[in-house]
């Protein structure tokens, strides 16, 4: 099990290289959290490269289908042999983690595996939810907390990380030939601008209610979402900038998000 130092600083490796933002995120956590953040990354990393990693919808579905016998074996005790179900069989067992949680997450995948983007702006907001507000779940159960009492918390904070992530993968998707751009707002006559907008100000809310919720809560809390921190400034870097995902200064550097994540988890202004 993941338990020497080197076995540590190998998997926040792995988590560095899958999702800088959540590794970065998840190193303001409790120290015996931070192993099982690190798992739920490598997770997620997992199951949301599948599209990107097949040729054909119906290889994706096989490869999500994988994991939800994984984690159903996972659950009943058993073992399957994969770099990242060790780390993750430790977190669960550790911190007791919902399996249902995870179910979702793999659930919310398999829309990836459909190429057209959704309909409307409402059917993106329930995508983001439910392929971002489990593992904000998970990564507060990681910490301690009993995420069932924190589930608009979850929510929001989900809601605004995903959207805002959409925004900034415009430019990847486009490279593949693919959008996440409502389909009836673009259909409409919308330009790319005044649906980024819109998207911008939707994820924006969701950005200010989590801020809301997160005030007086445990410490242990408010660094399970840090991530509401850093989708706070991608949204004020792009409004800035014309809400263009293209613009060269469009992105934060990473001294720059370490700098903010520091603020909000240390003096707590956030």
């Amino acid at each position: 099990m993941m338990r020497t130092s080197d076995s540590f600083f190998a998997l926040a490796a792995r988590a560095r290289a899958t999702d800088i933002d959540r590794y970065l995120c998840a190193l303001f956590a409790p120290r015996p959290a931070r192993s099982a953040l690190f798992a739920l990354i490598l997770f997620n990393g997992e199951i949301a490269r599948v599209r990107e990693m097949v040729s054909e919808p119906m290889l994706g579905q096989i490869r999500l289908q994988w994991w939800r016998e994984t984690i159903e074996k996972i659950y009943a005790g058993q073992t399957r042999r994969h770099e990242v179900t060790e780390p993750l069989i430790e977190a669960i067992r550790t911190h007791d983690l919902t399996r249902g949680y995870f179910d979702r997450l793999i659930d919310a995948r398999e829309q990836d595996l459909n190429d057209a983007p959704p309909k409307t702006l409402a059917a993106l907001e329930t995508y983001a939810e439910e392929s971002a507000a489990p593992l904000v779940s998970l990564a507060l159960e990681s910490v301690g907390v009993d995420a069932s009492e924190f589930s608009d918390l979850a929510r929001h904070s989900g809601i605004a990380w995903a959207l805002t992530g959409q925004i900034r993968a415009v430019p990847h998707l486009s490279i593949q030939g693919r959008s996440m751009l409502p389909r009836n707002t673009m259909c409409e006559g919308g330009d790319m601008a005044a649906v980024i907008t819109e998207i911008l100000d939707t994820s924006r809310y969701h950005v200010d209610r989590a801020r809301q919720l997160r005030k007086g809560l445990p410490i242990a809390a408010k660094r399970a979402t840090l991530q509401v921190v850093l989708a706070d400034a991608y949204l004020r870097r792009l409004a800035a900038n014309g809400c263009d995902p293209y613009h060269m200064r469009a992105g934060i550097g990473p001294l720059h998000r370490q700098l903010l994540l520091i603020r909000a988890a240390f003096l707590g202004l956030a």
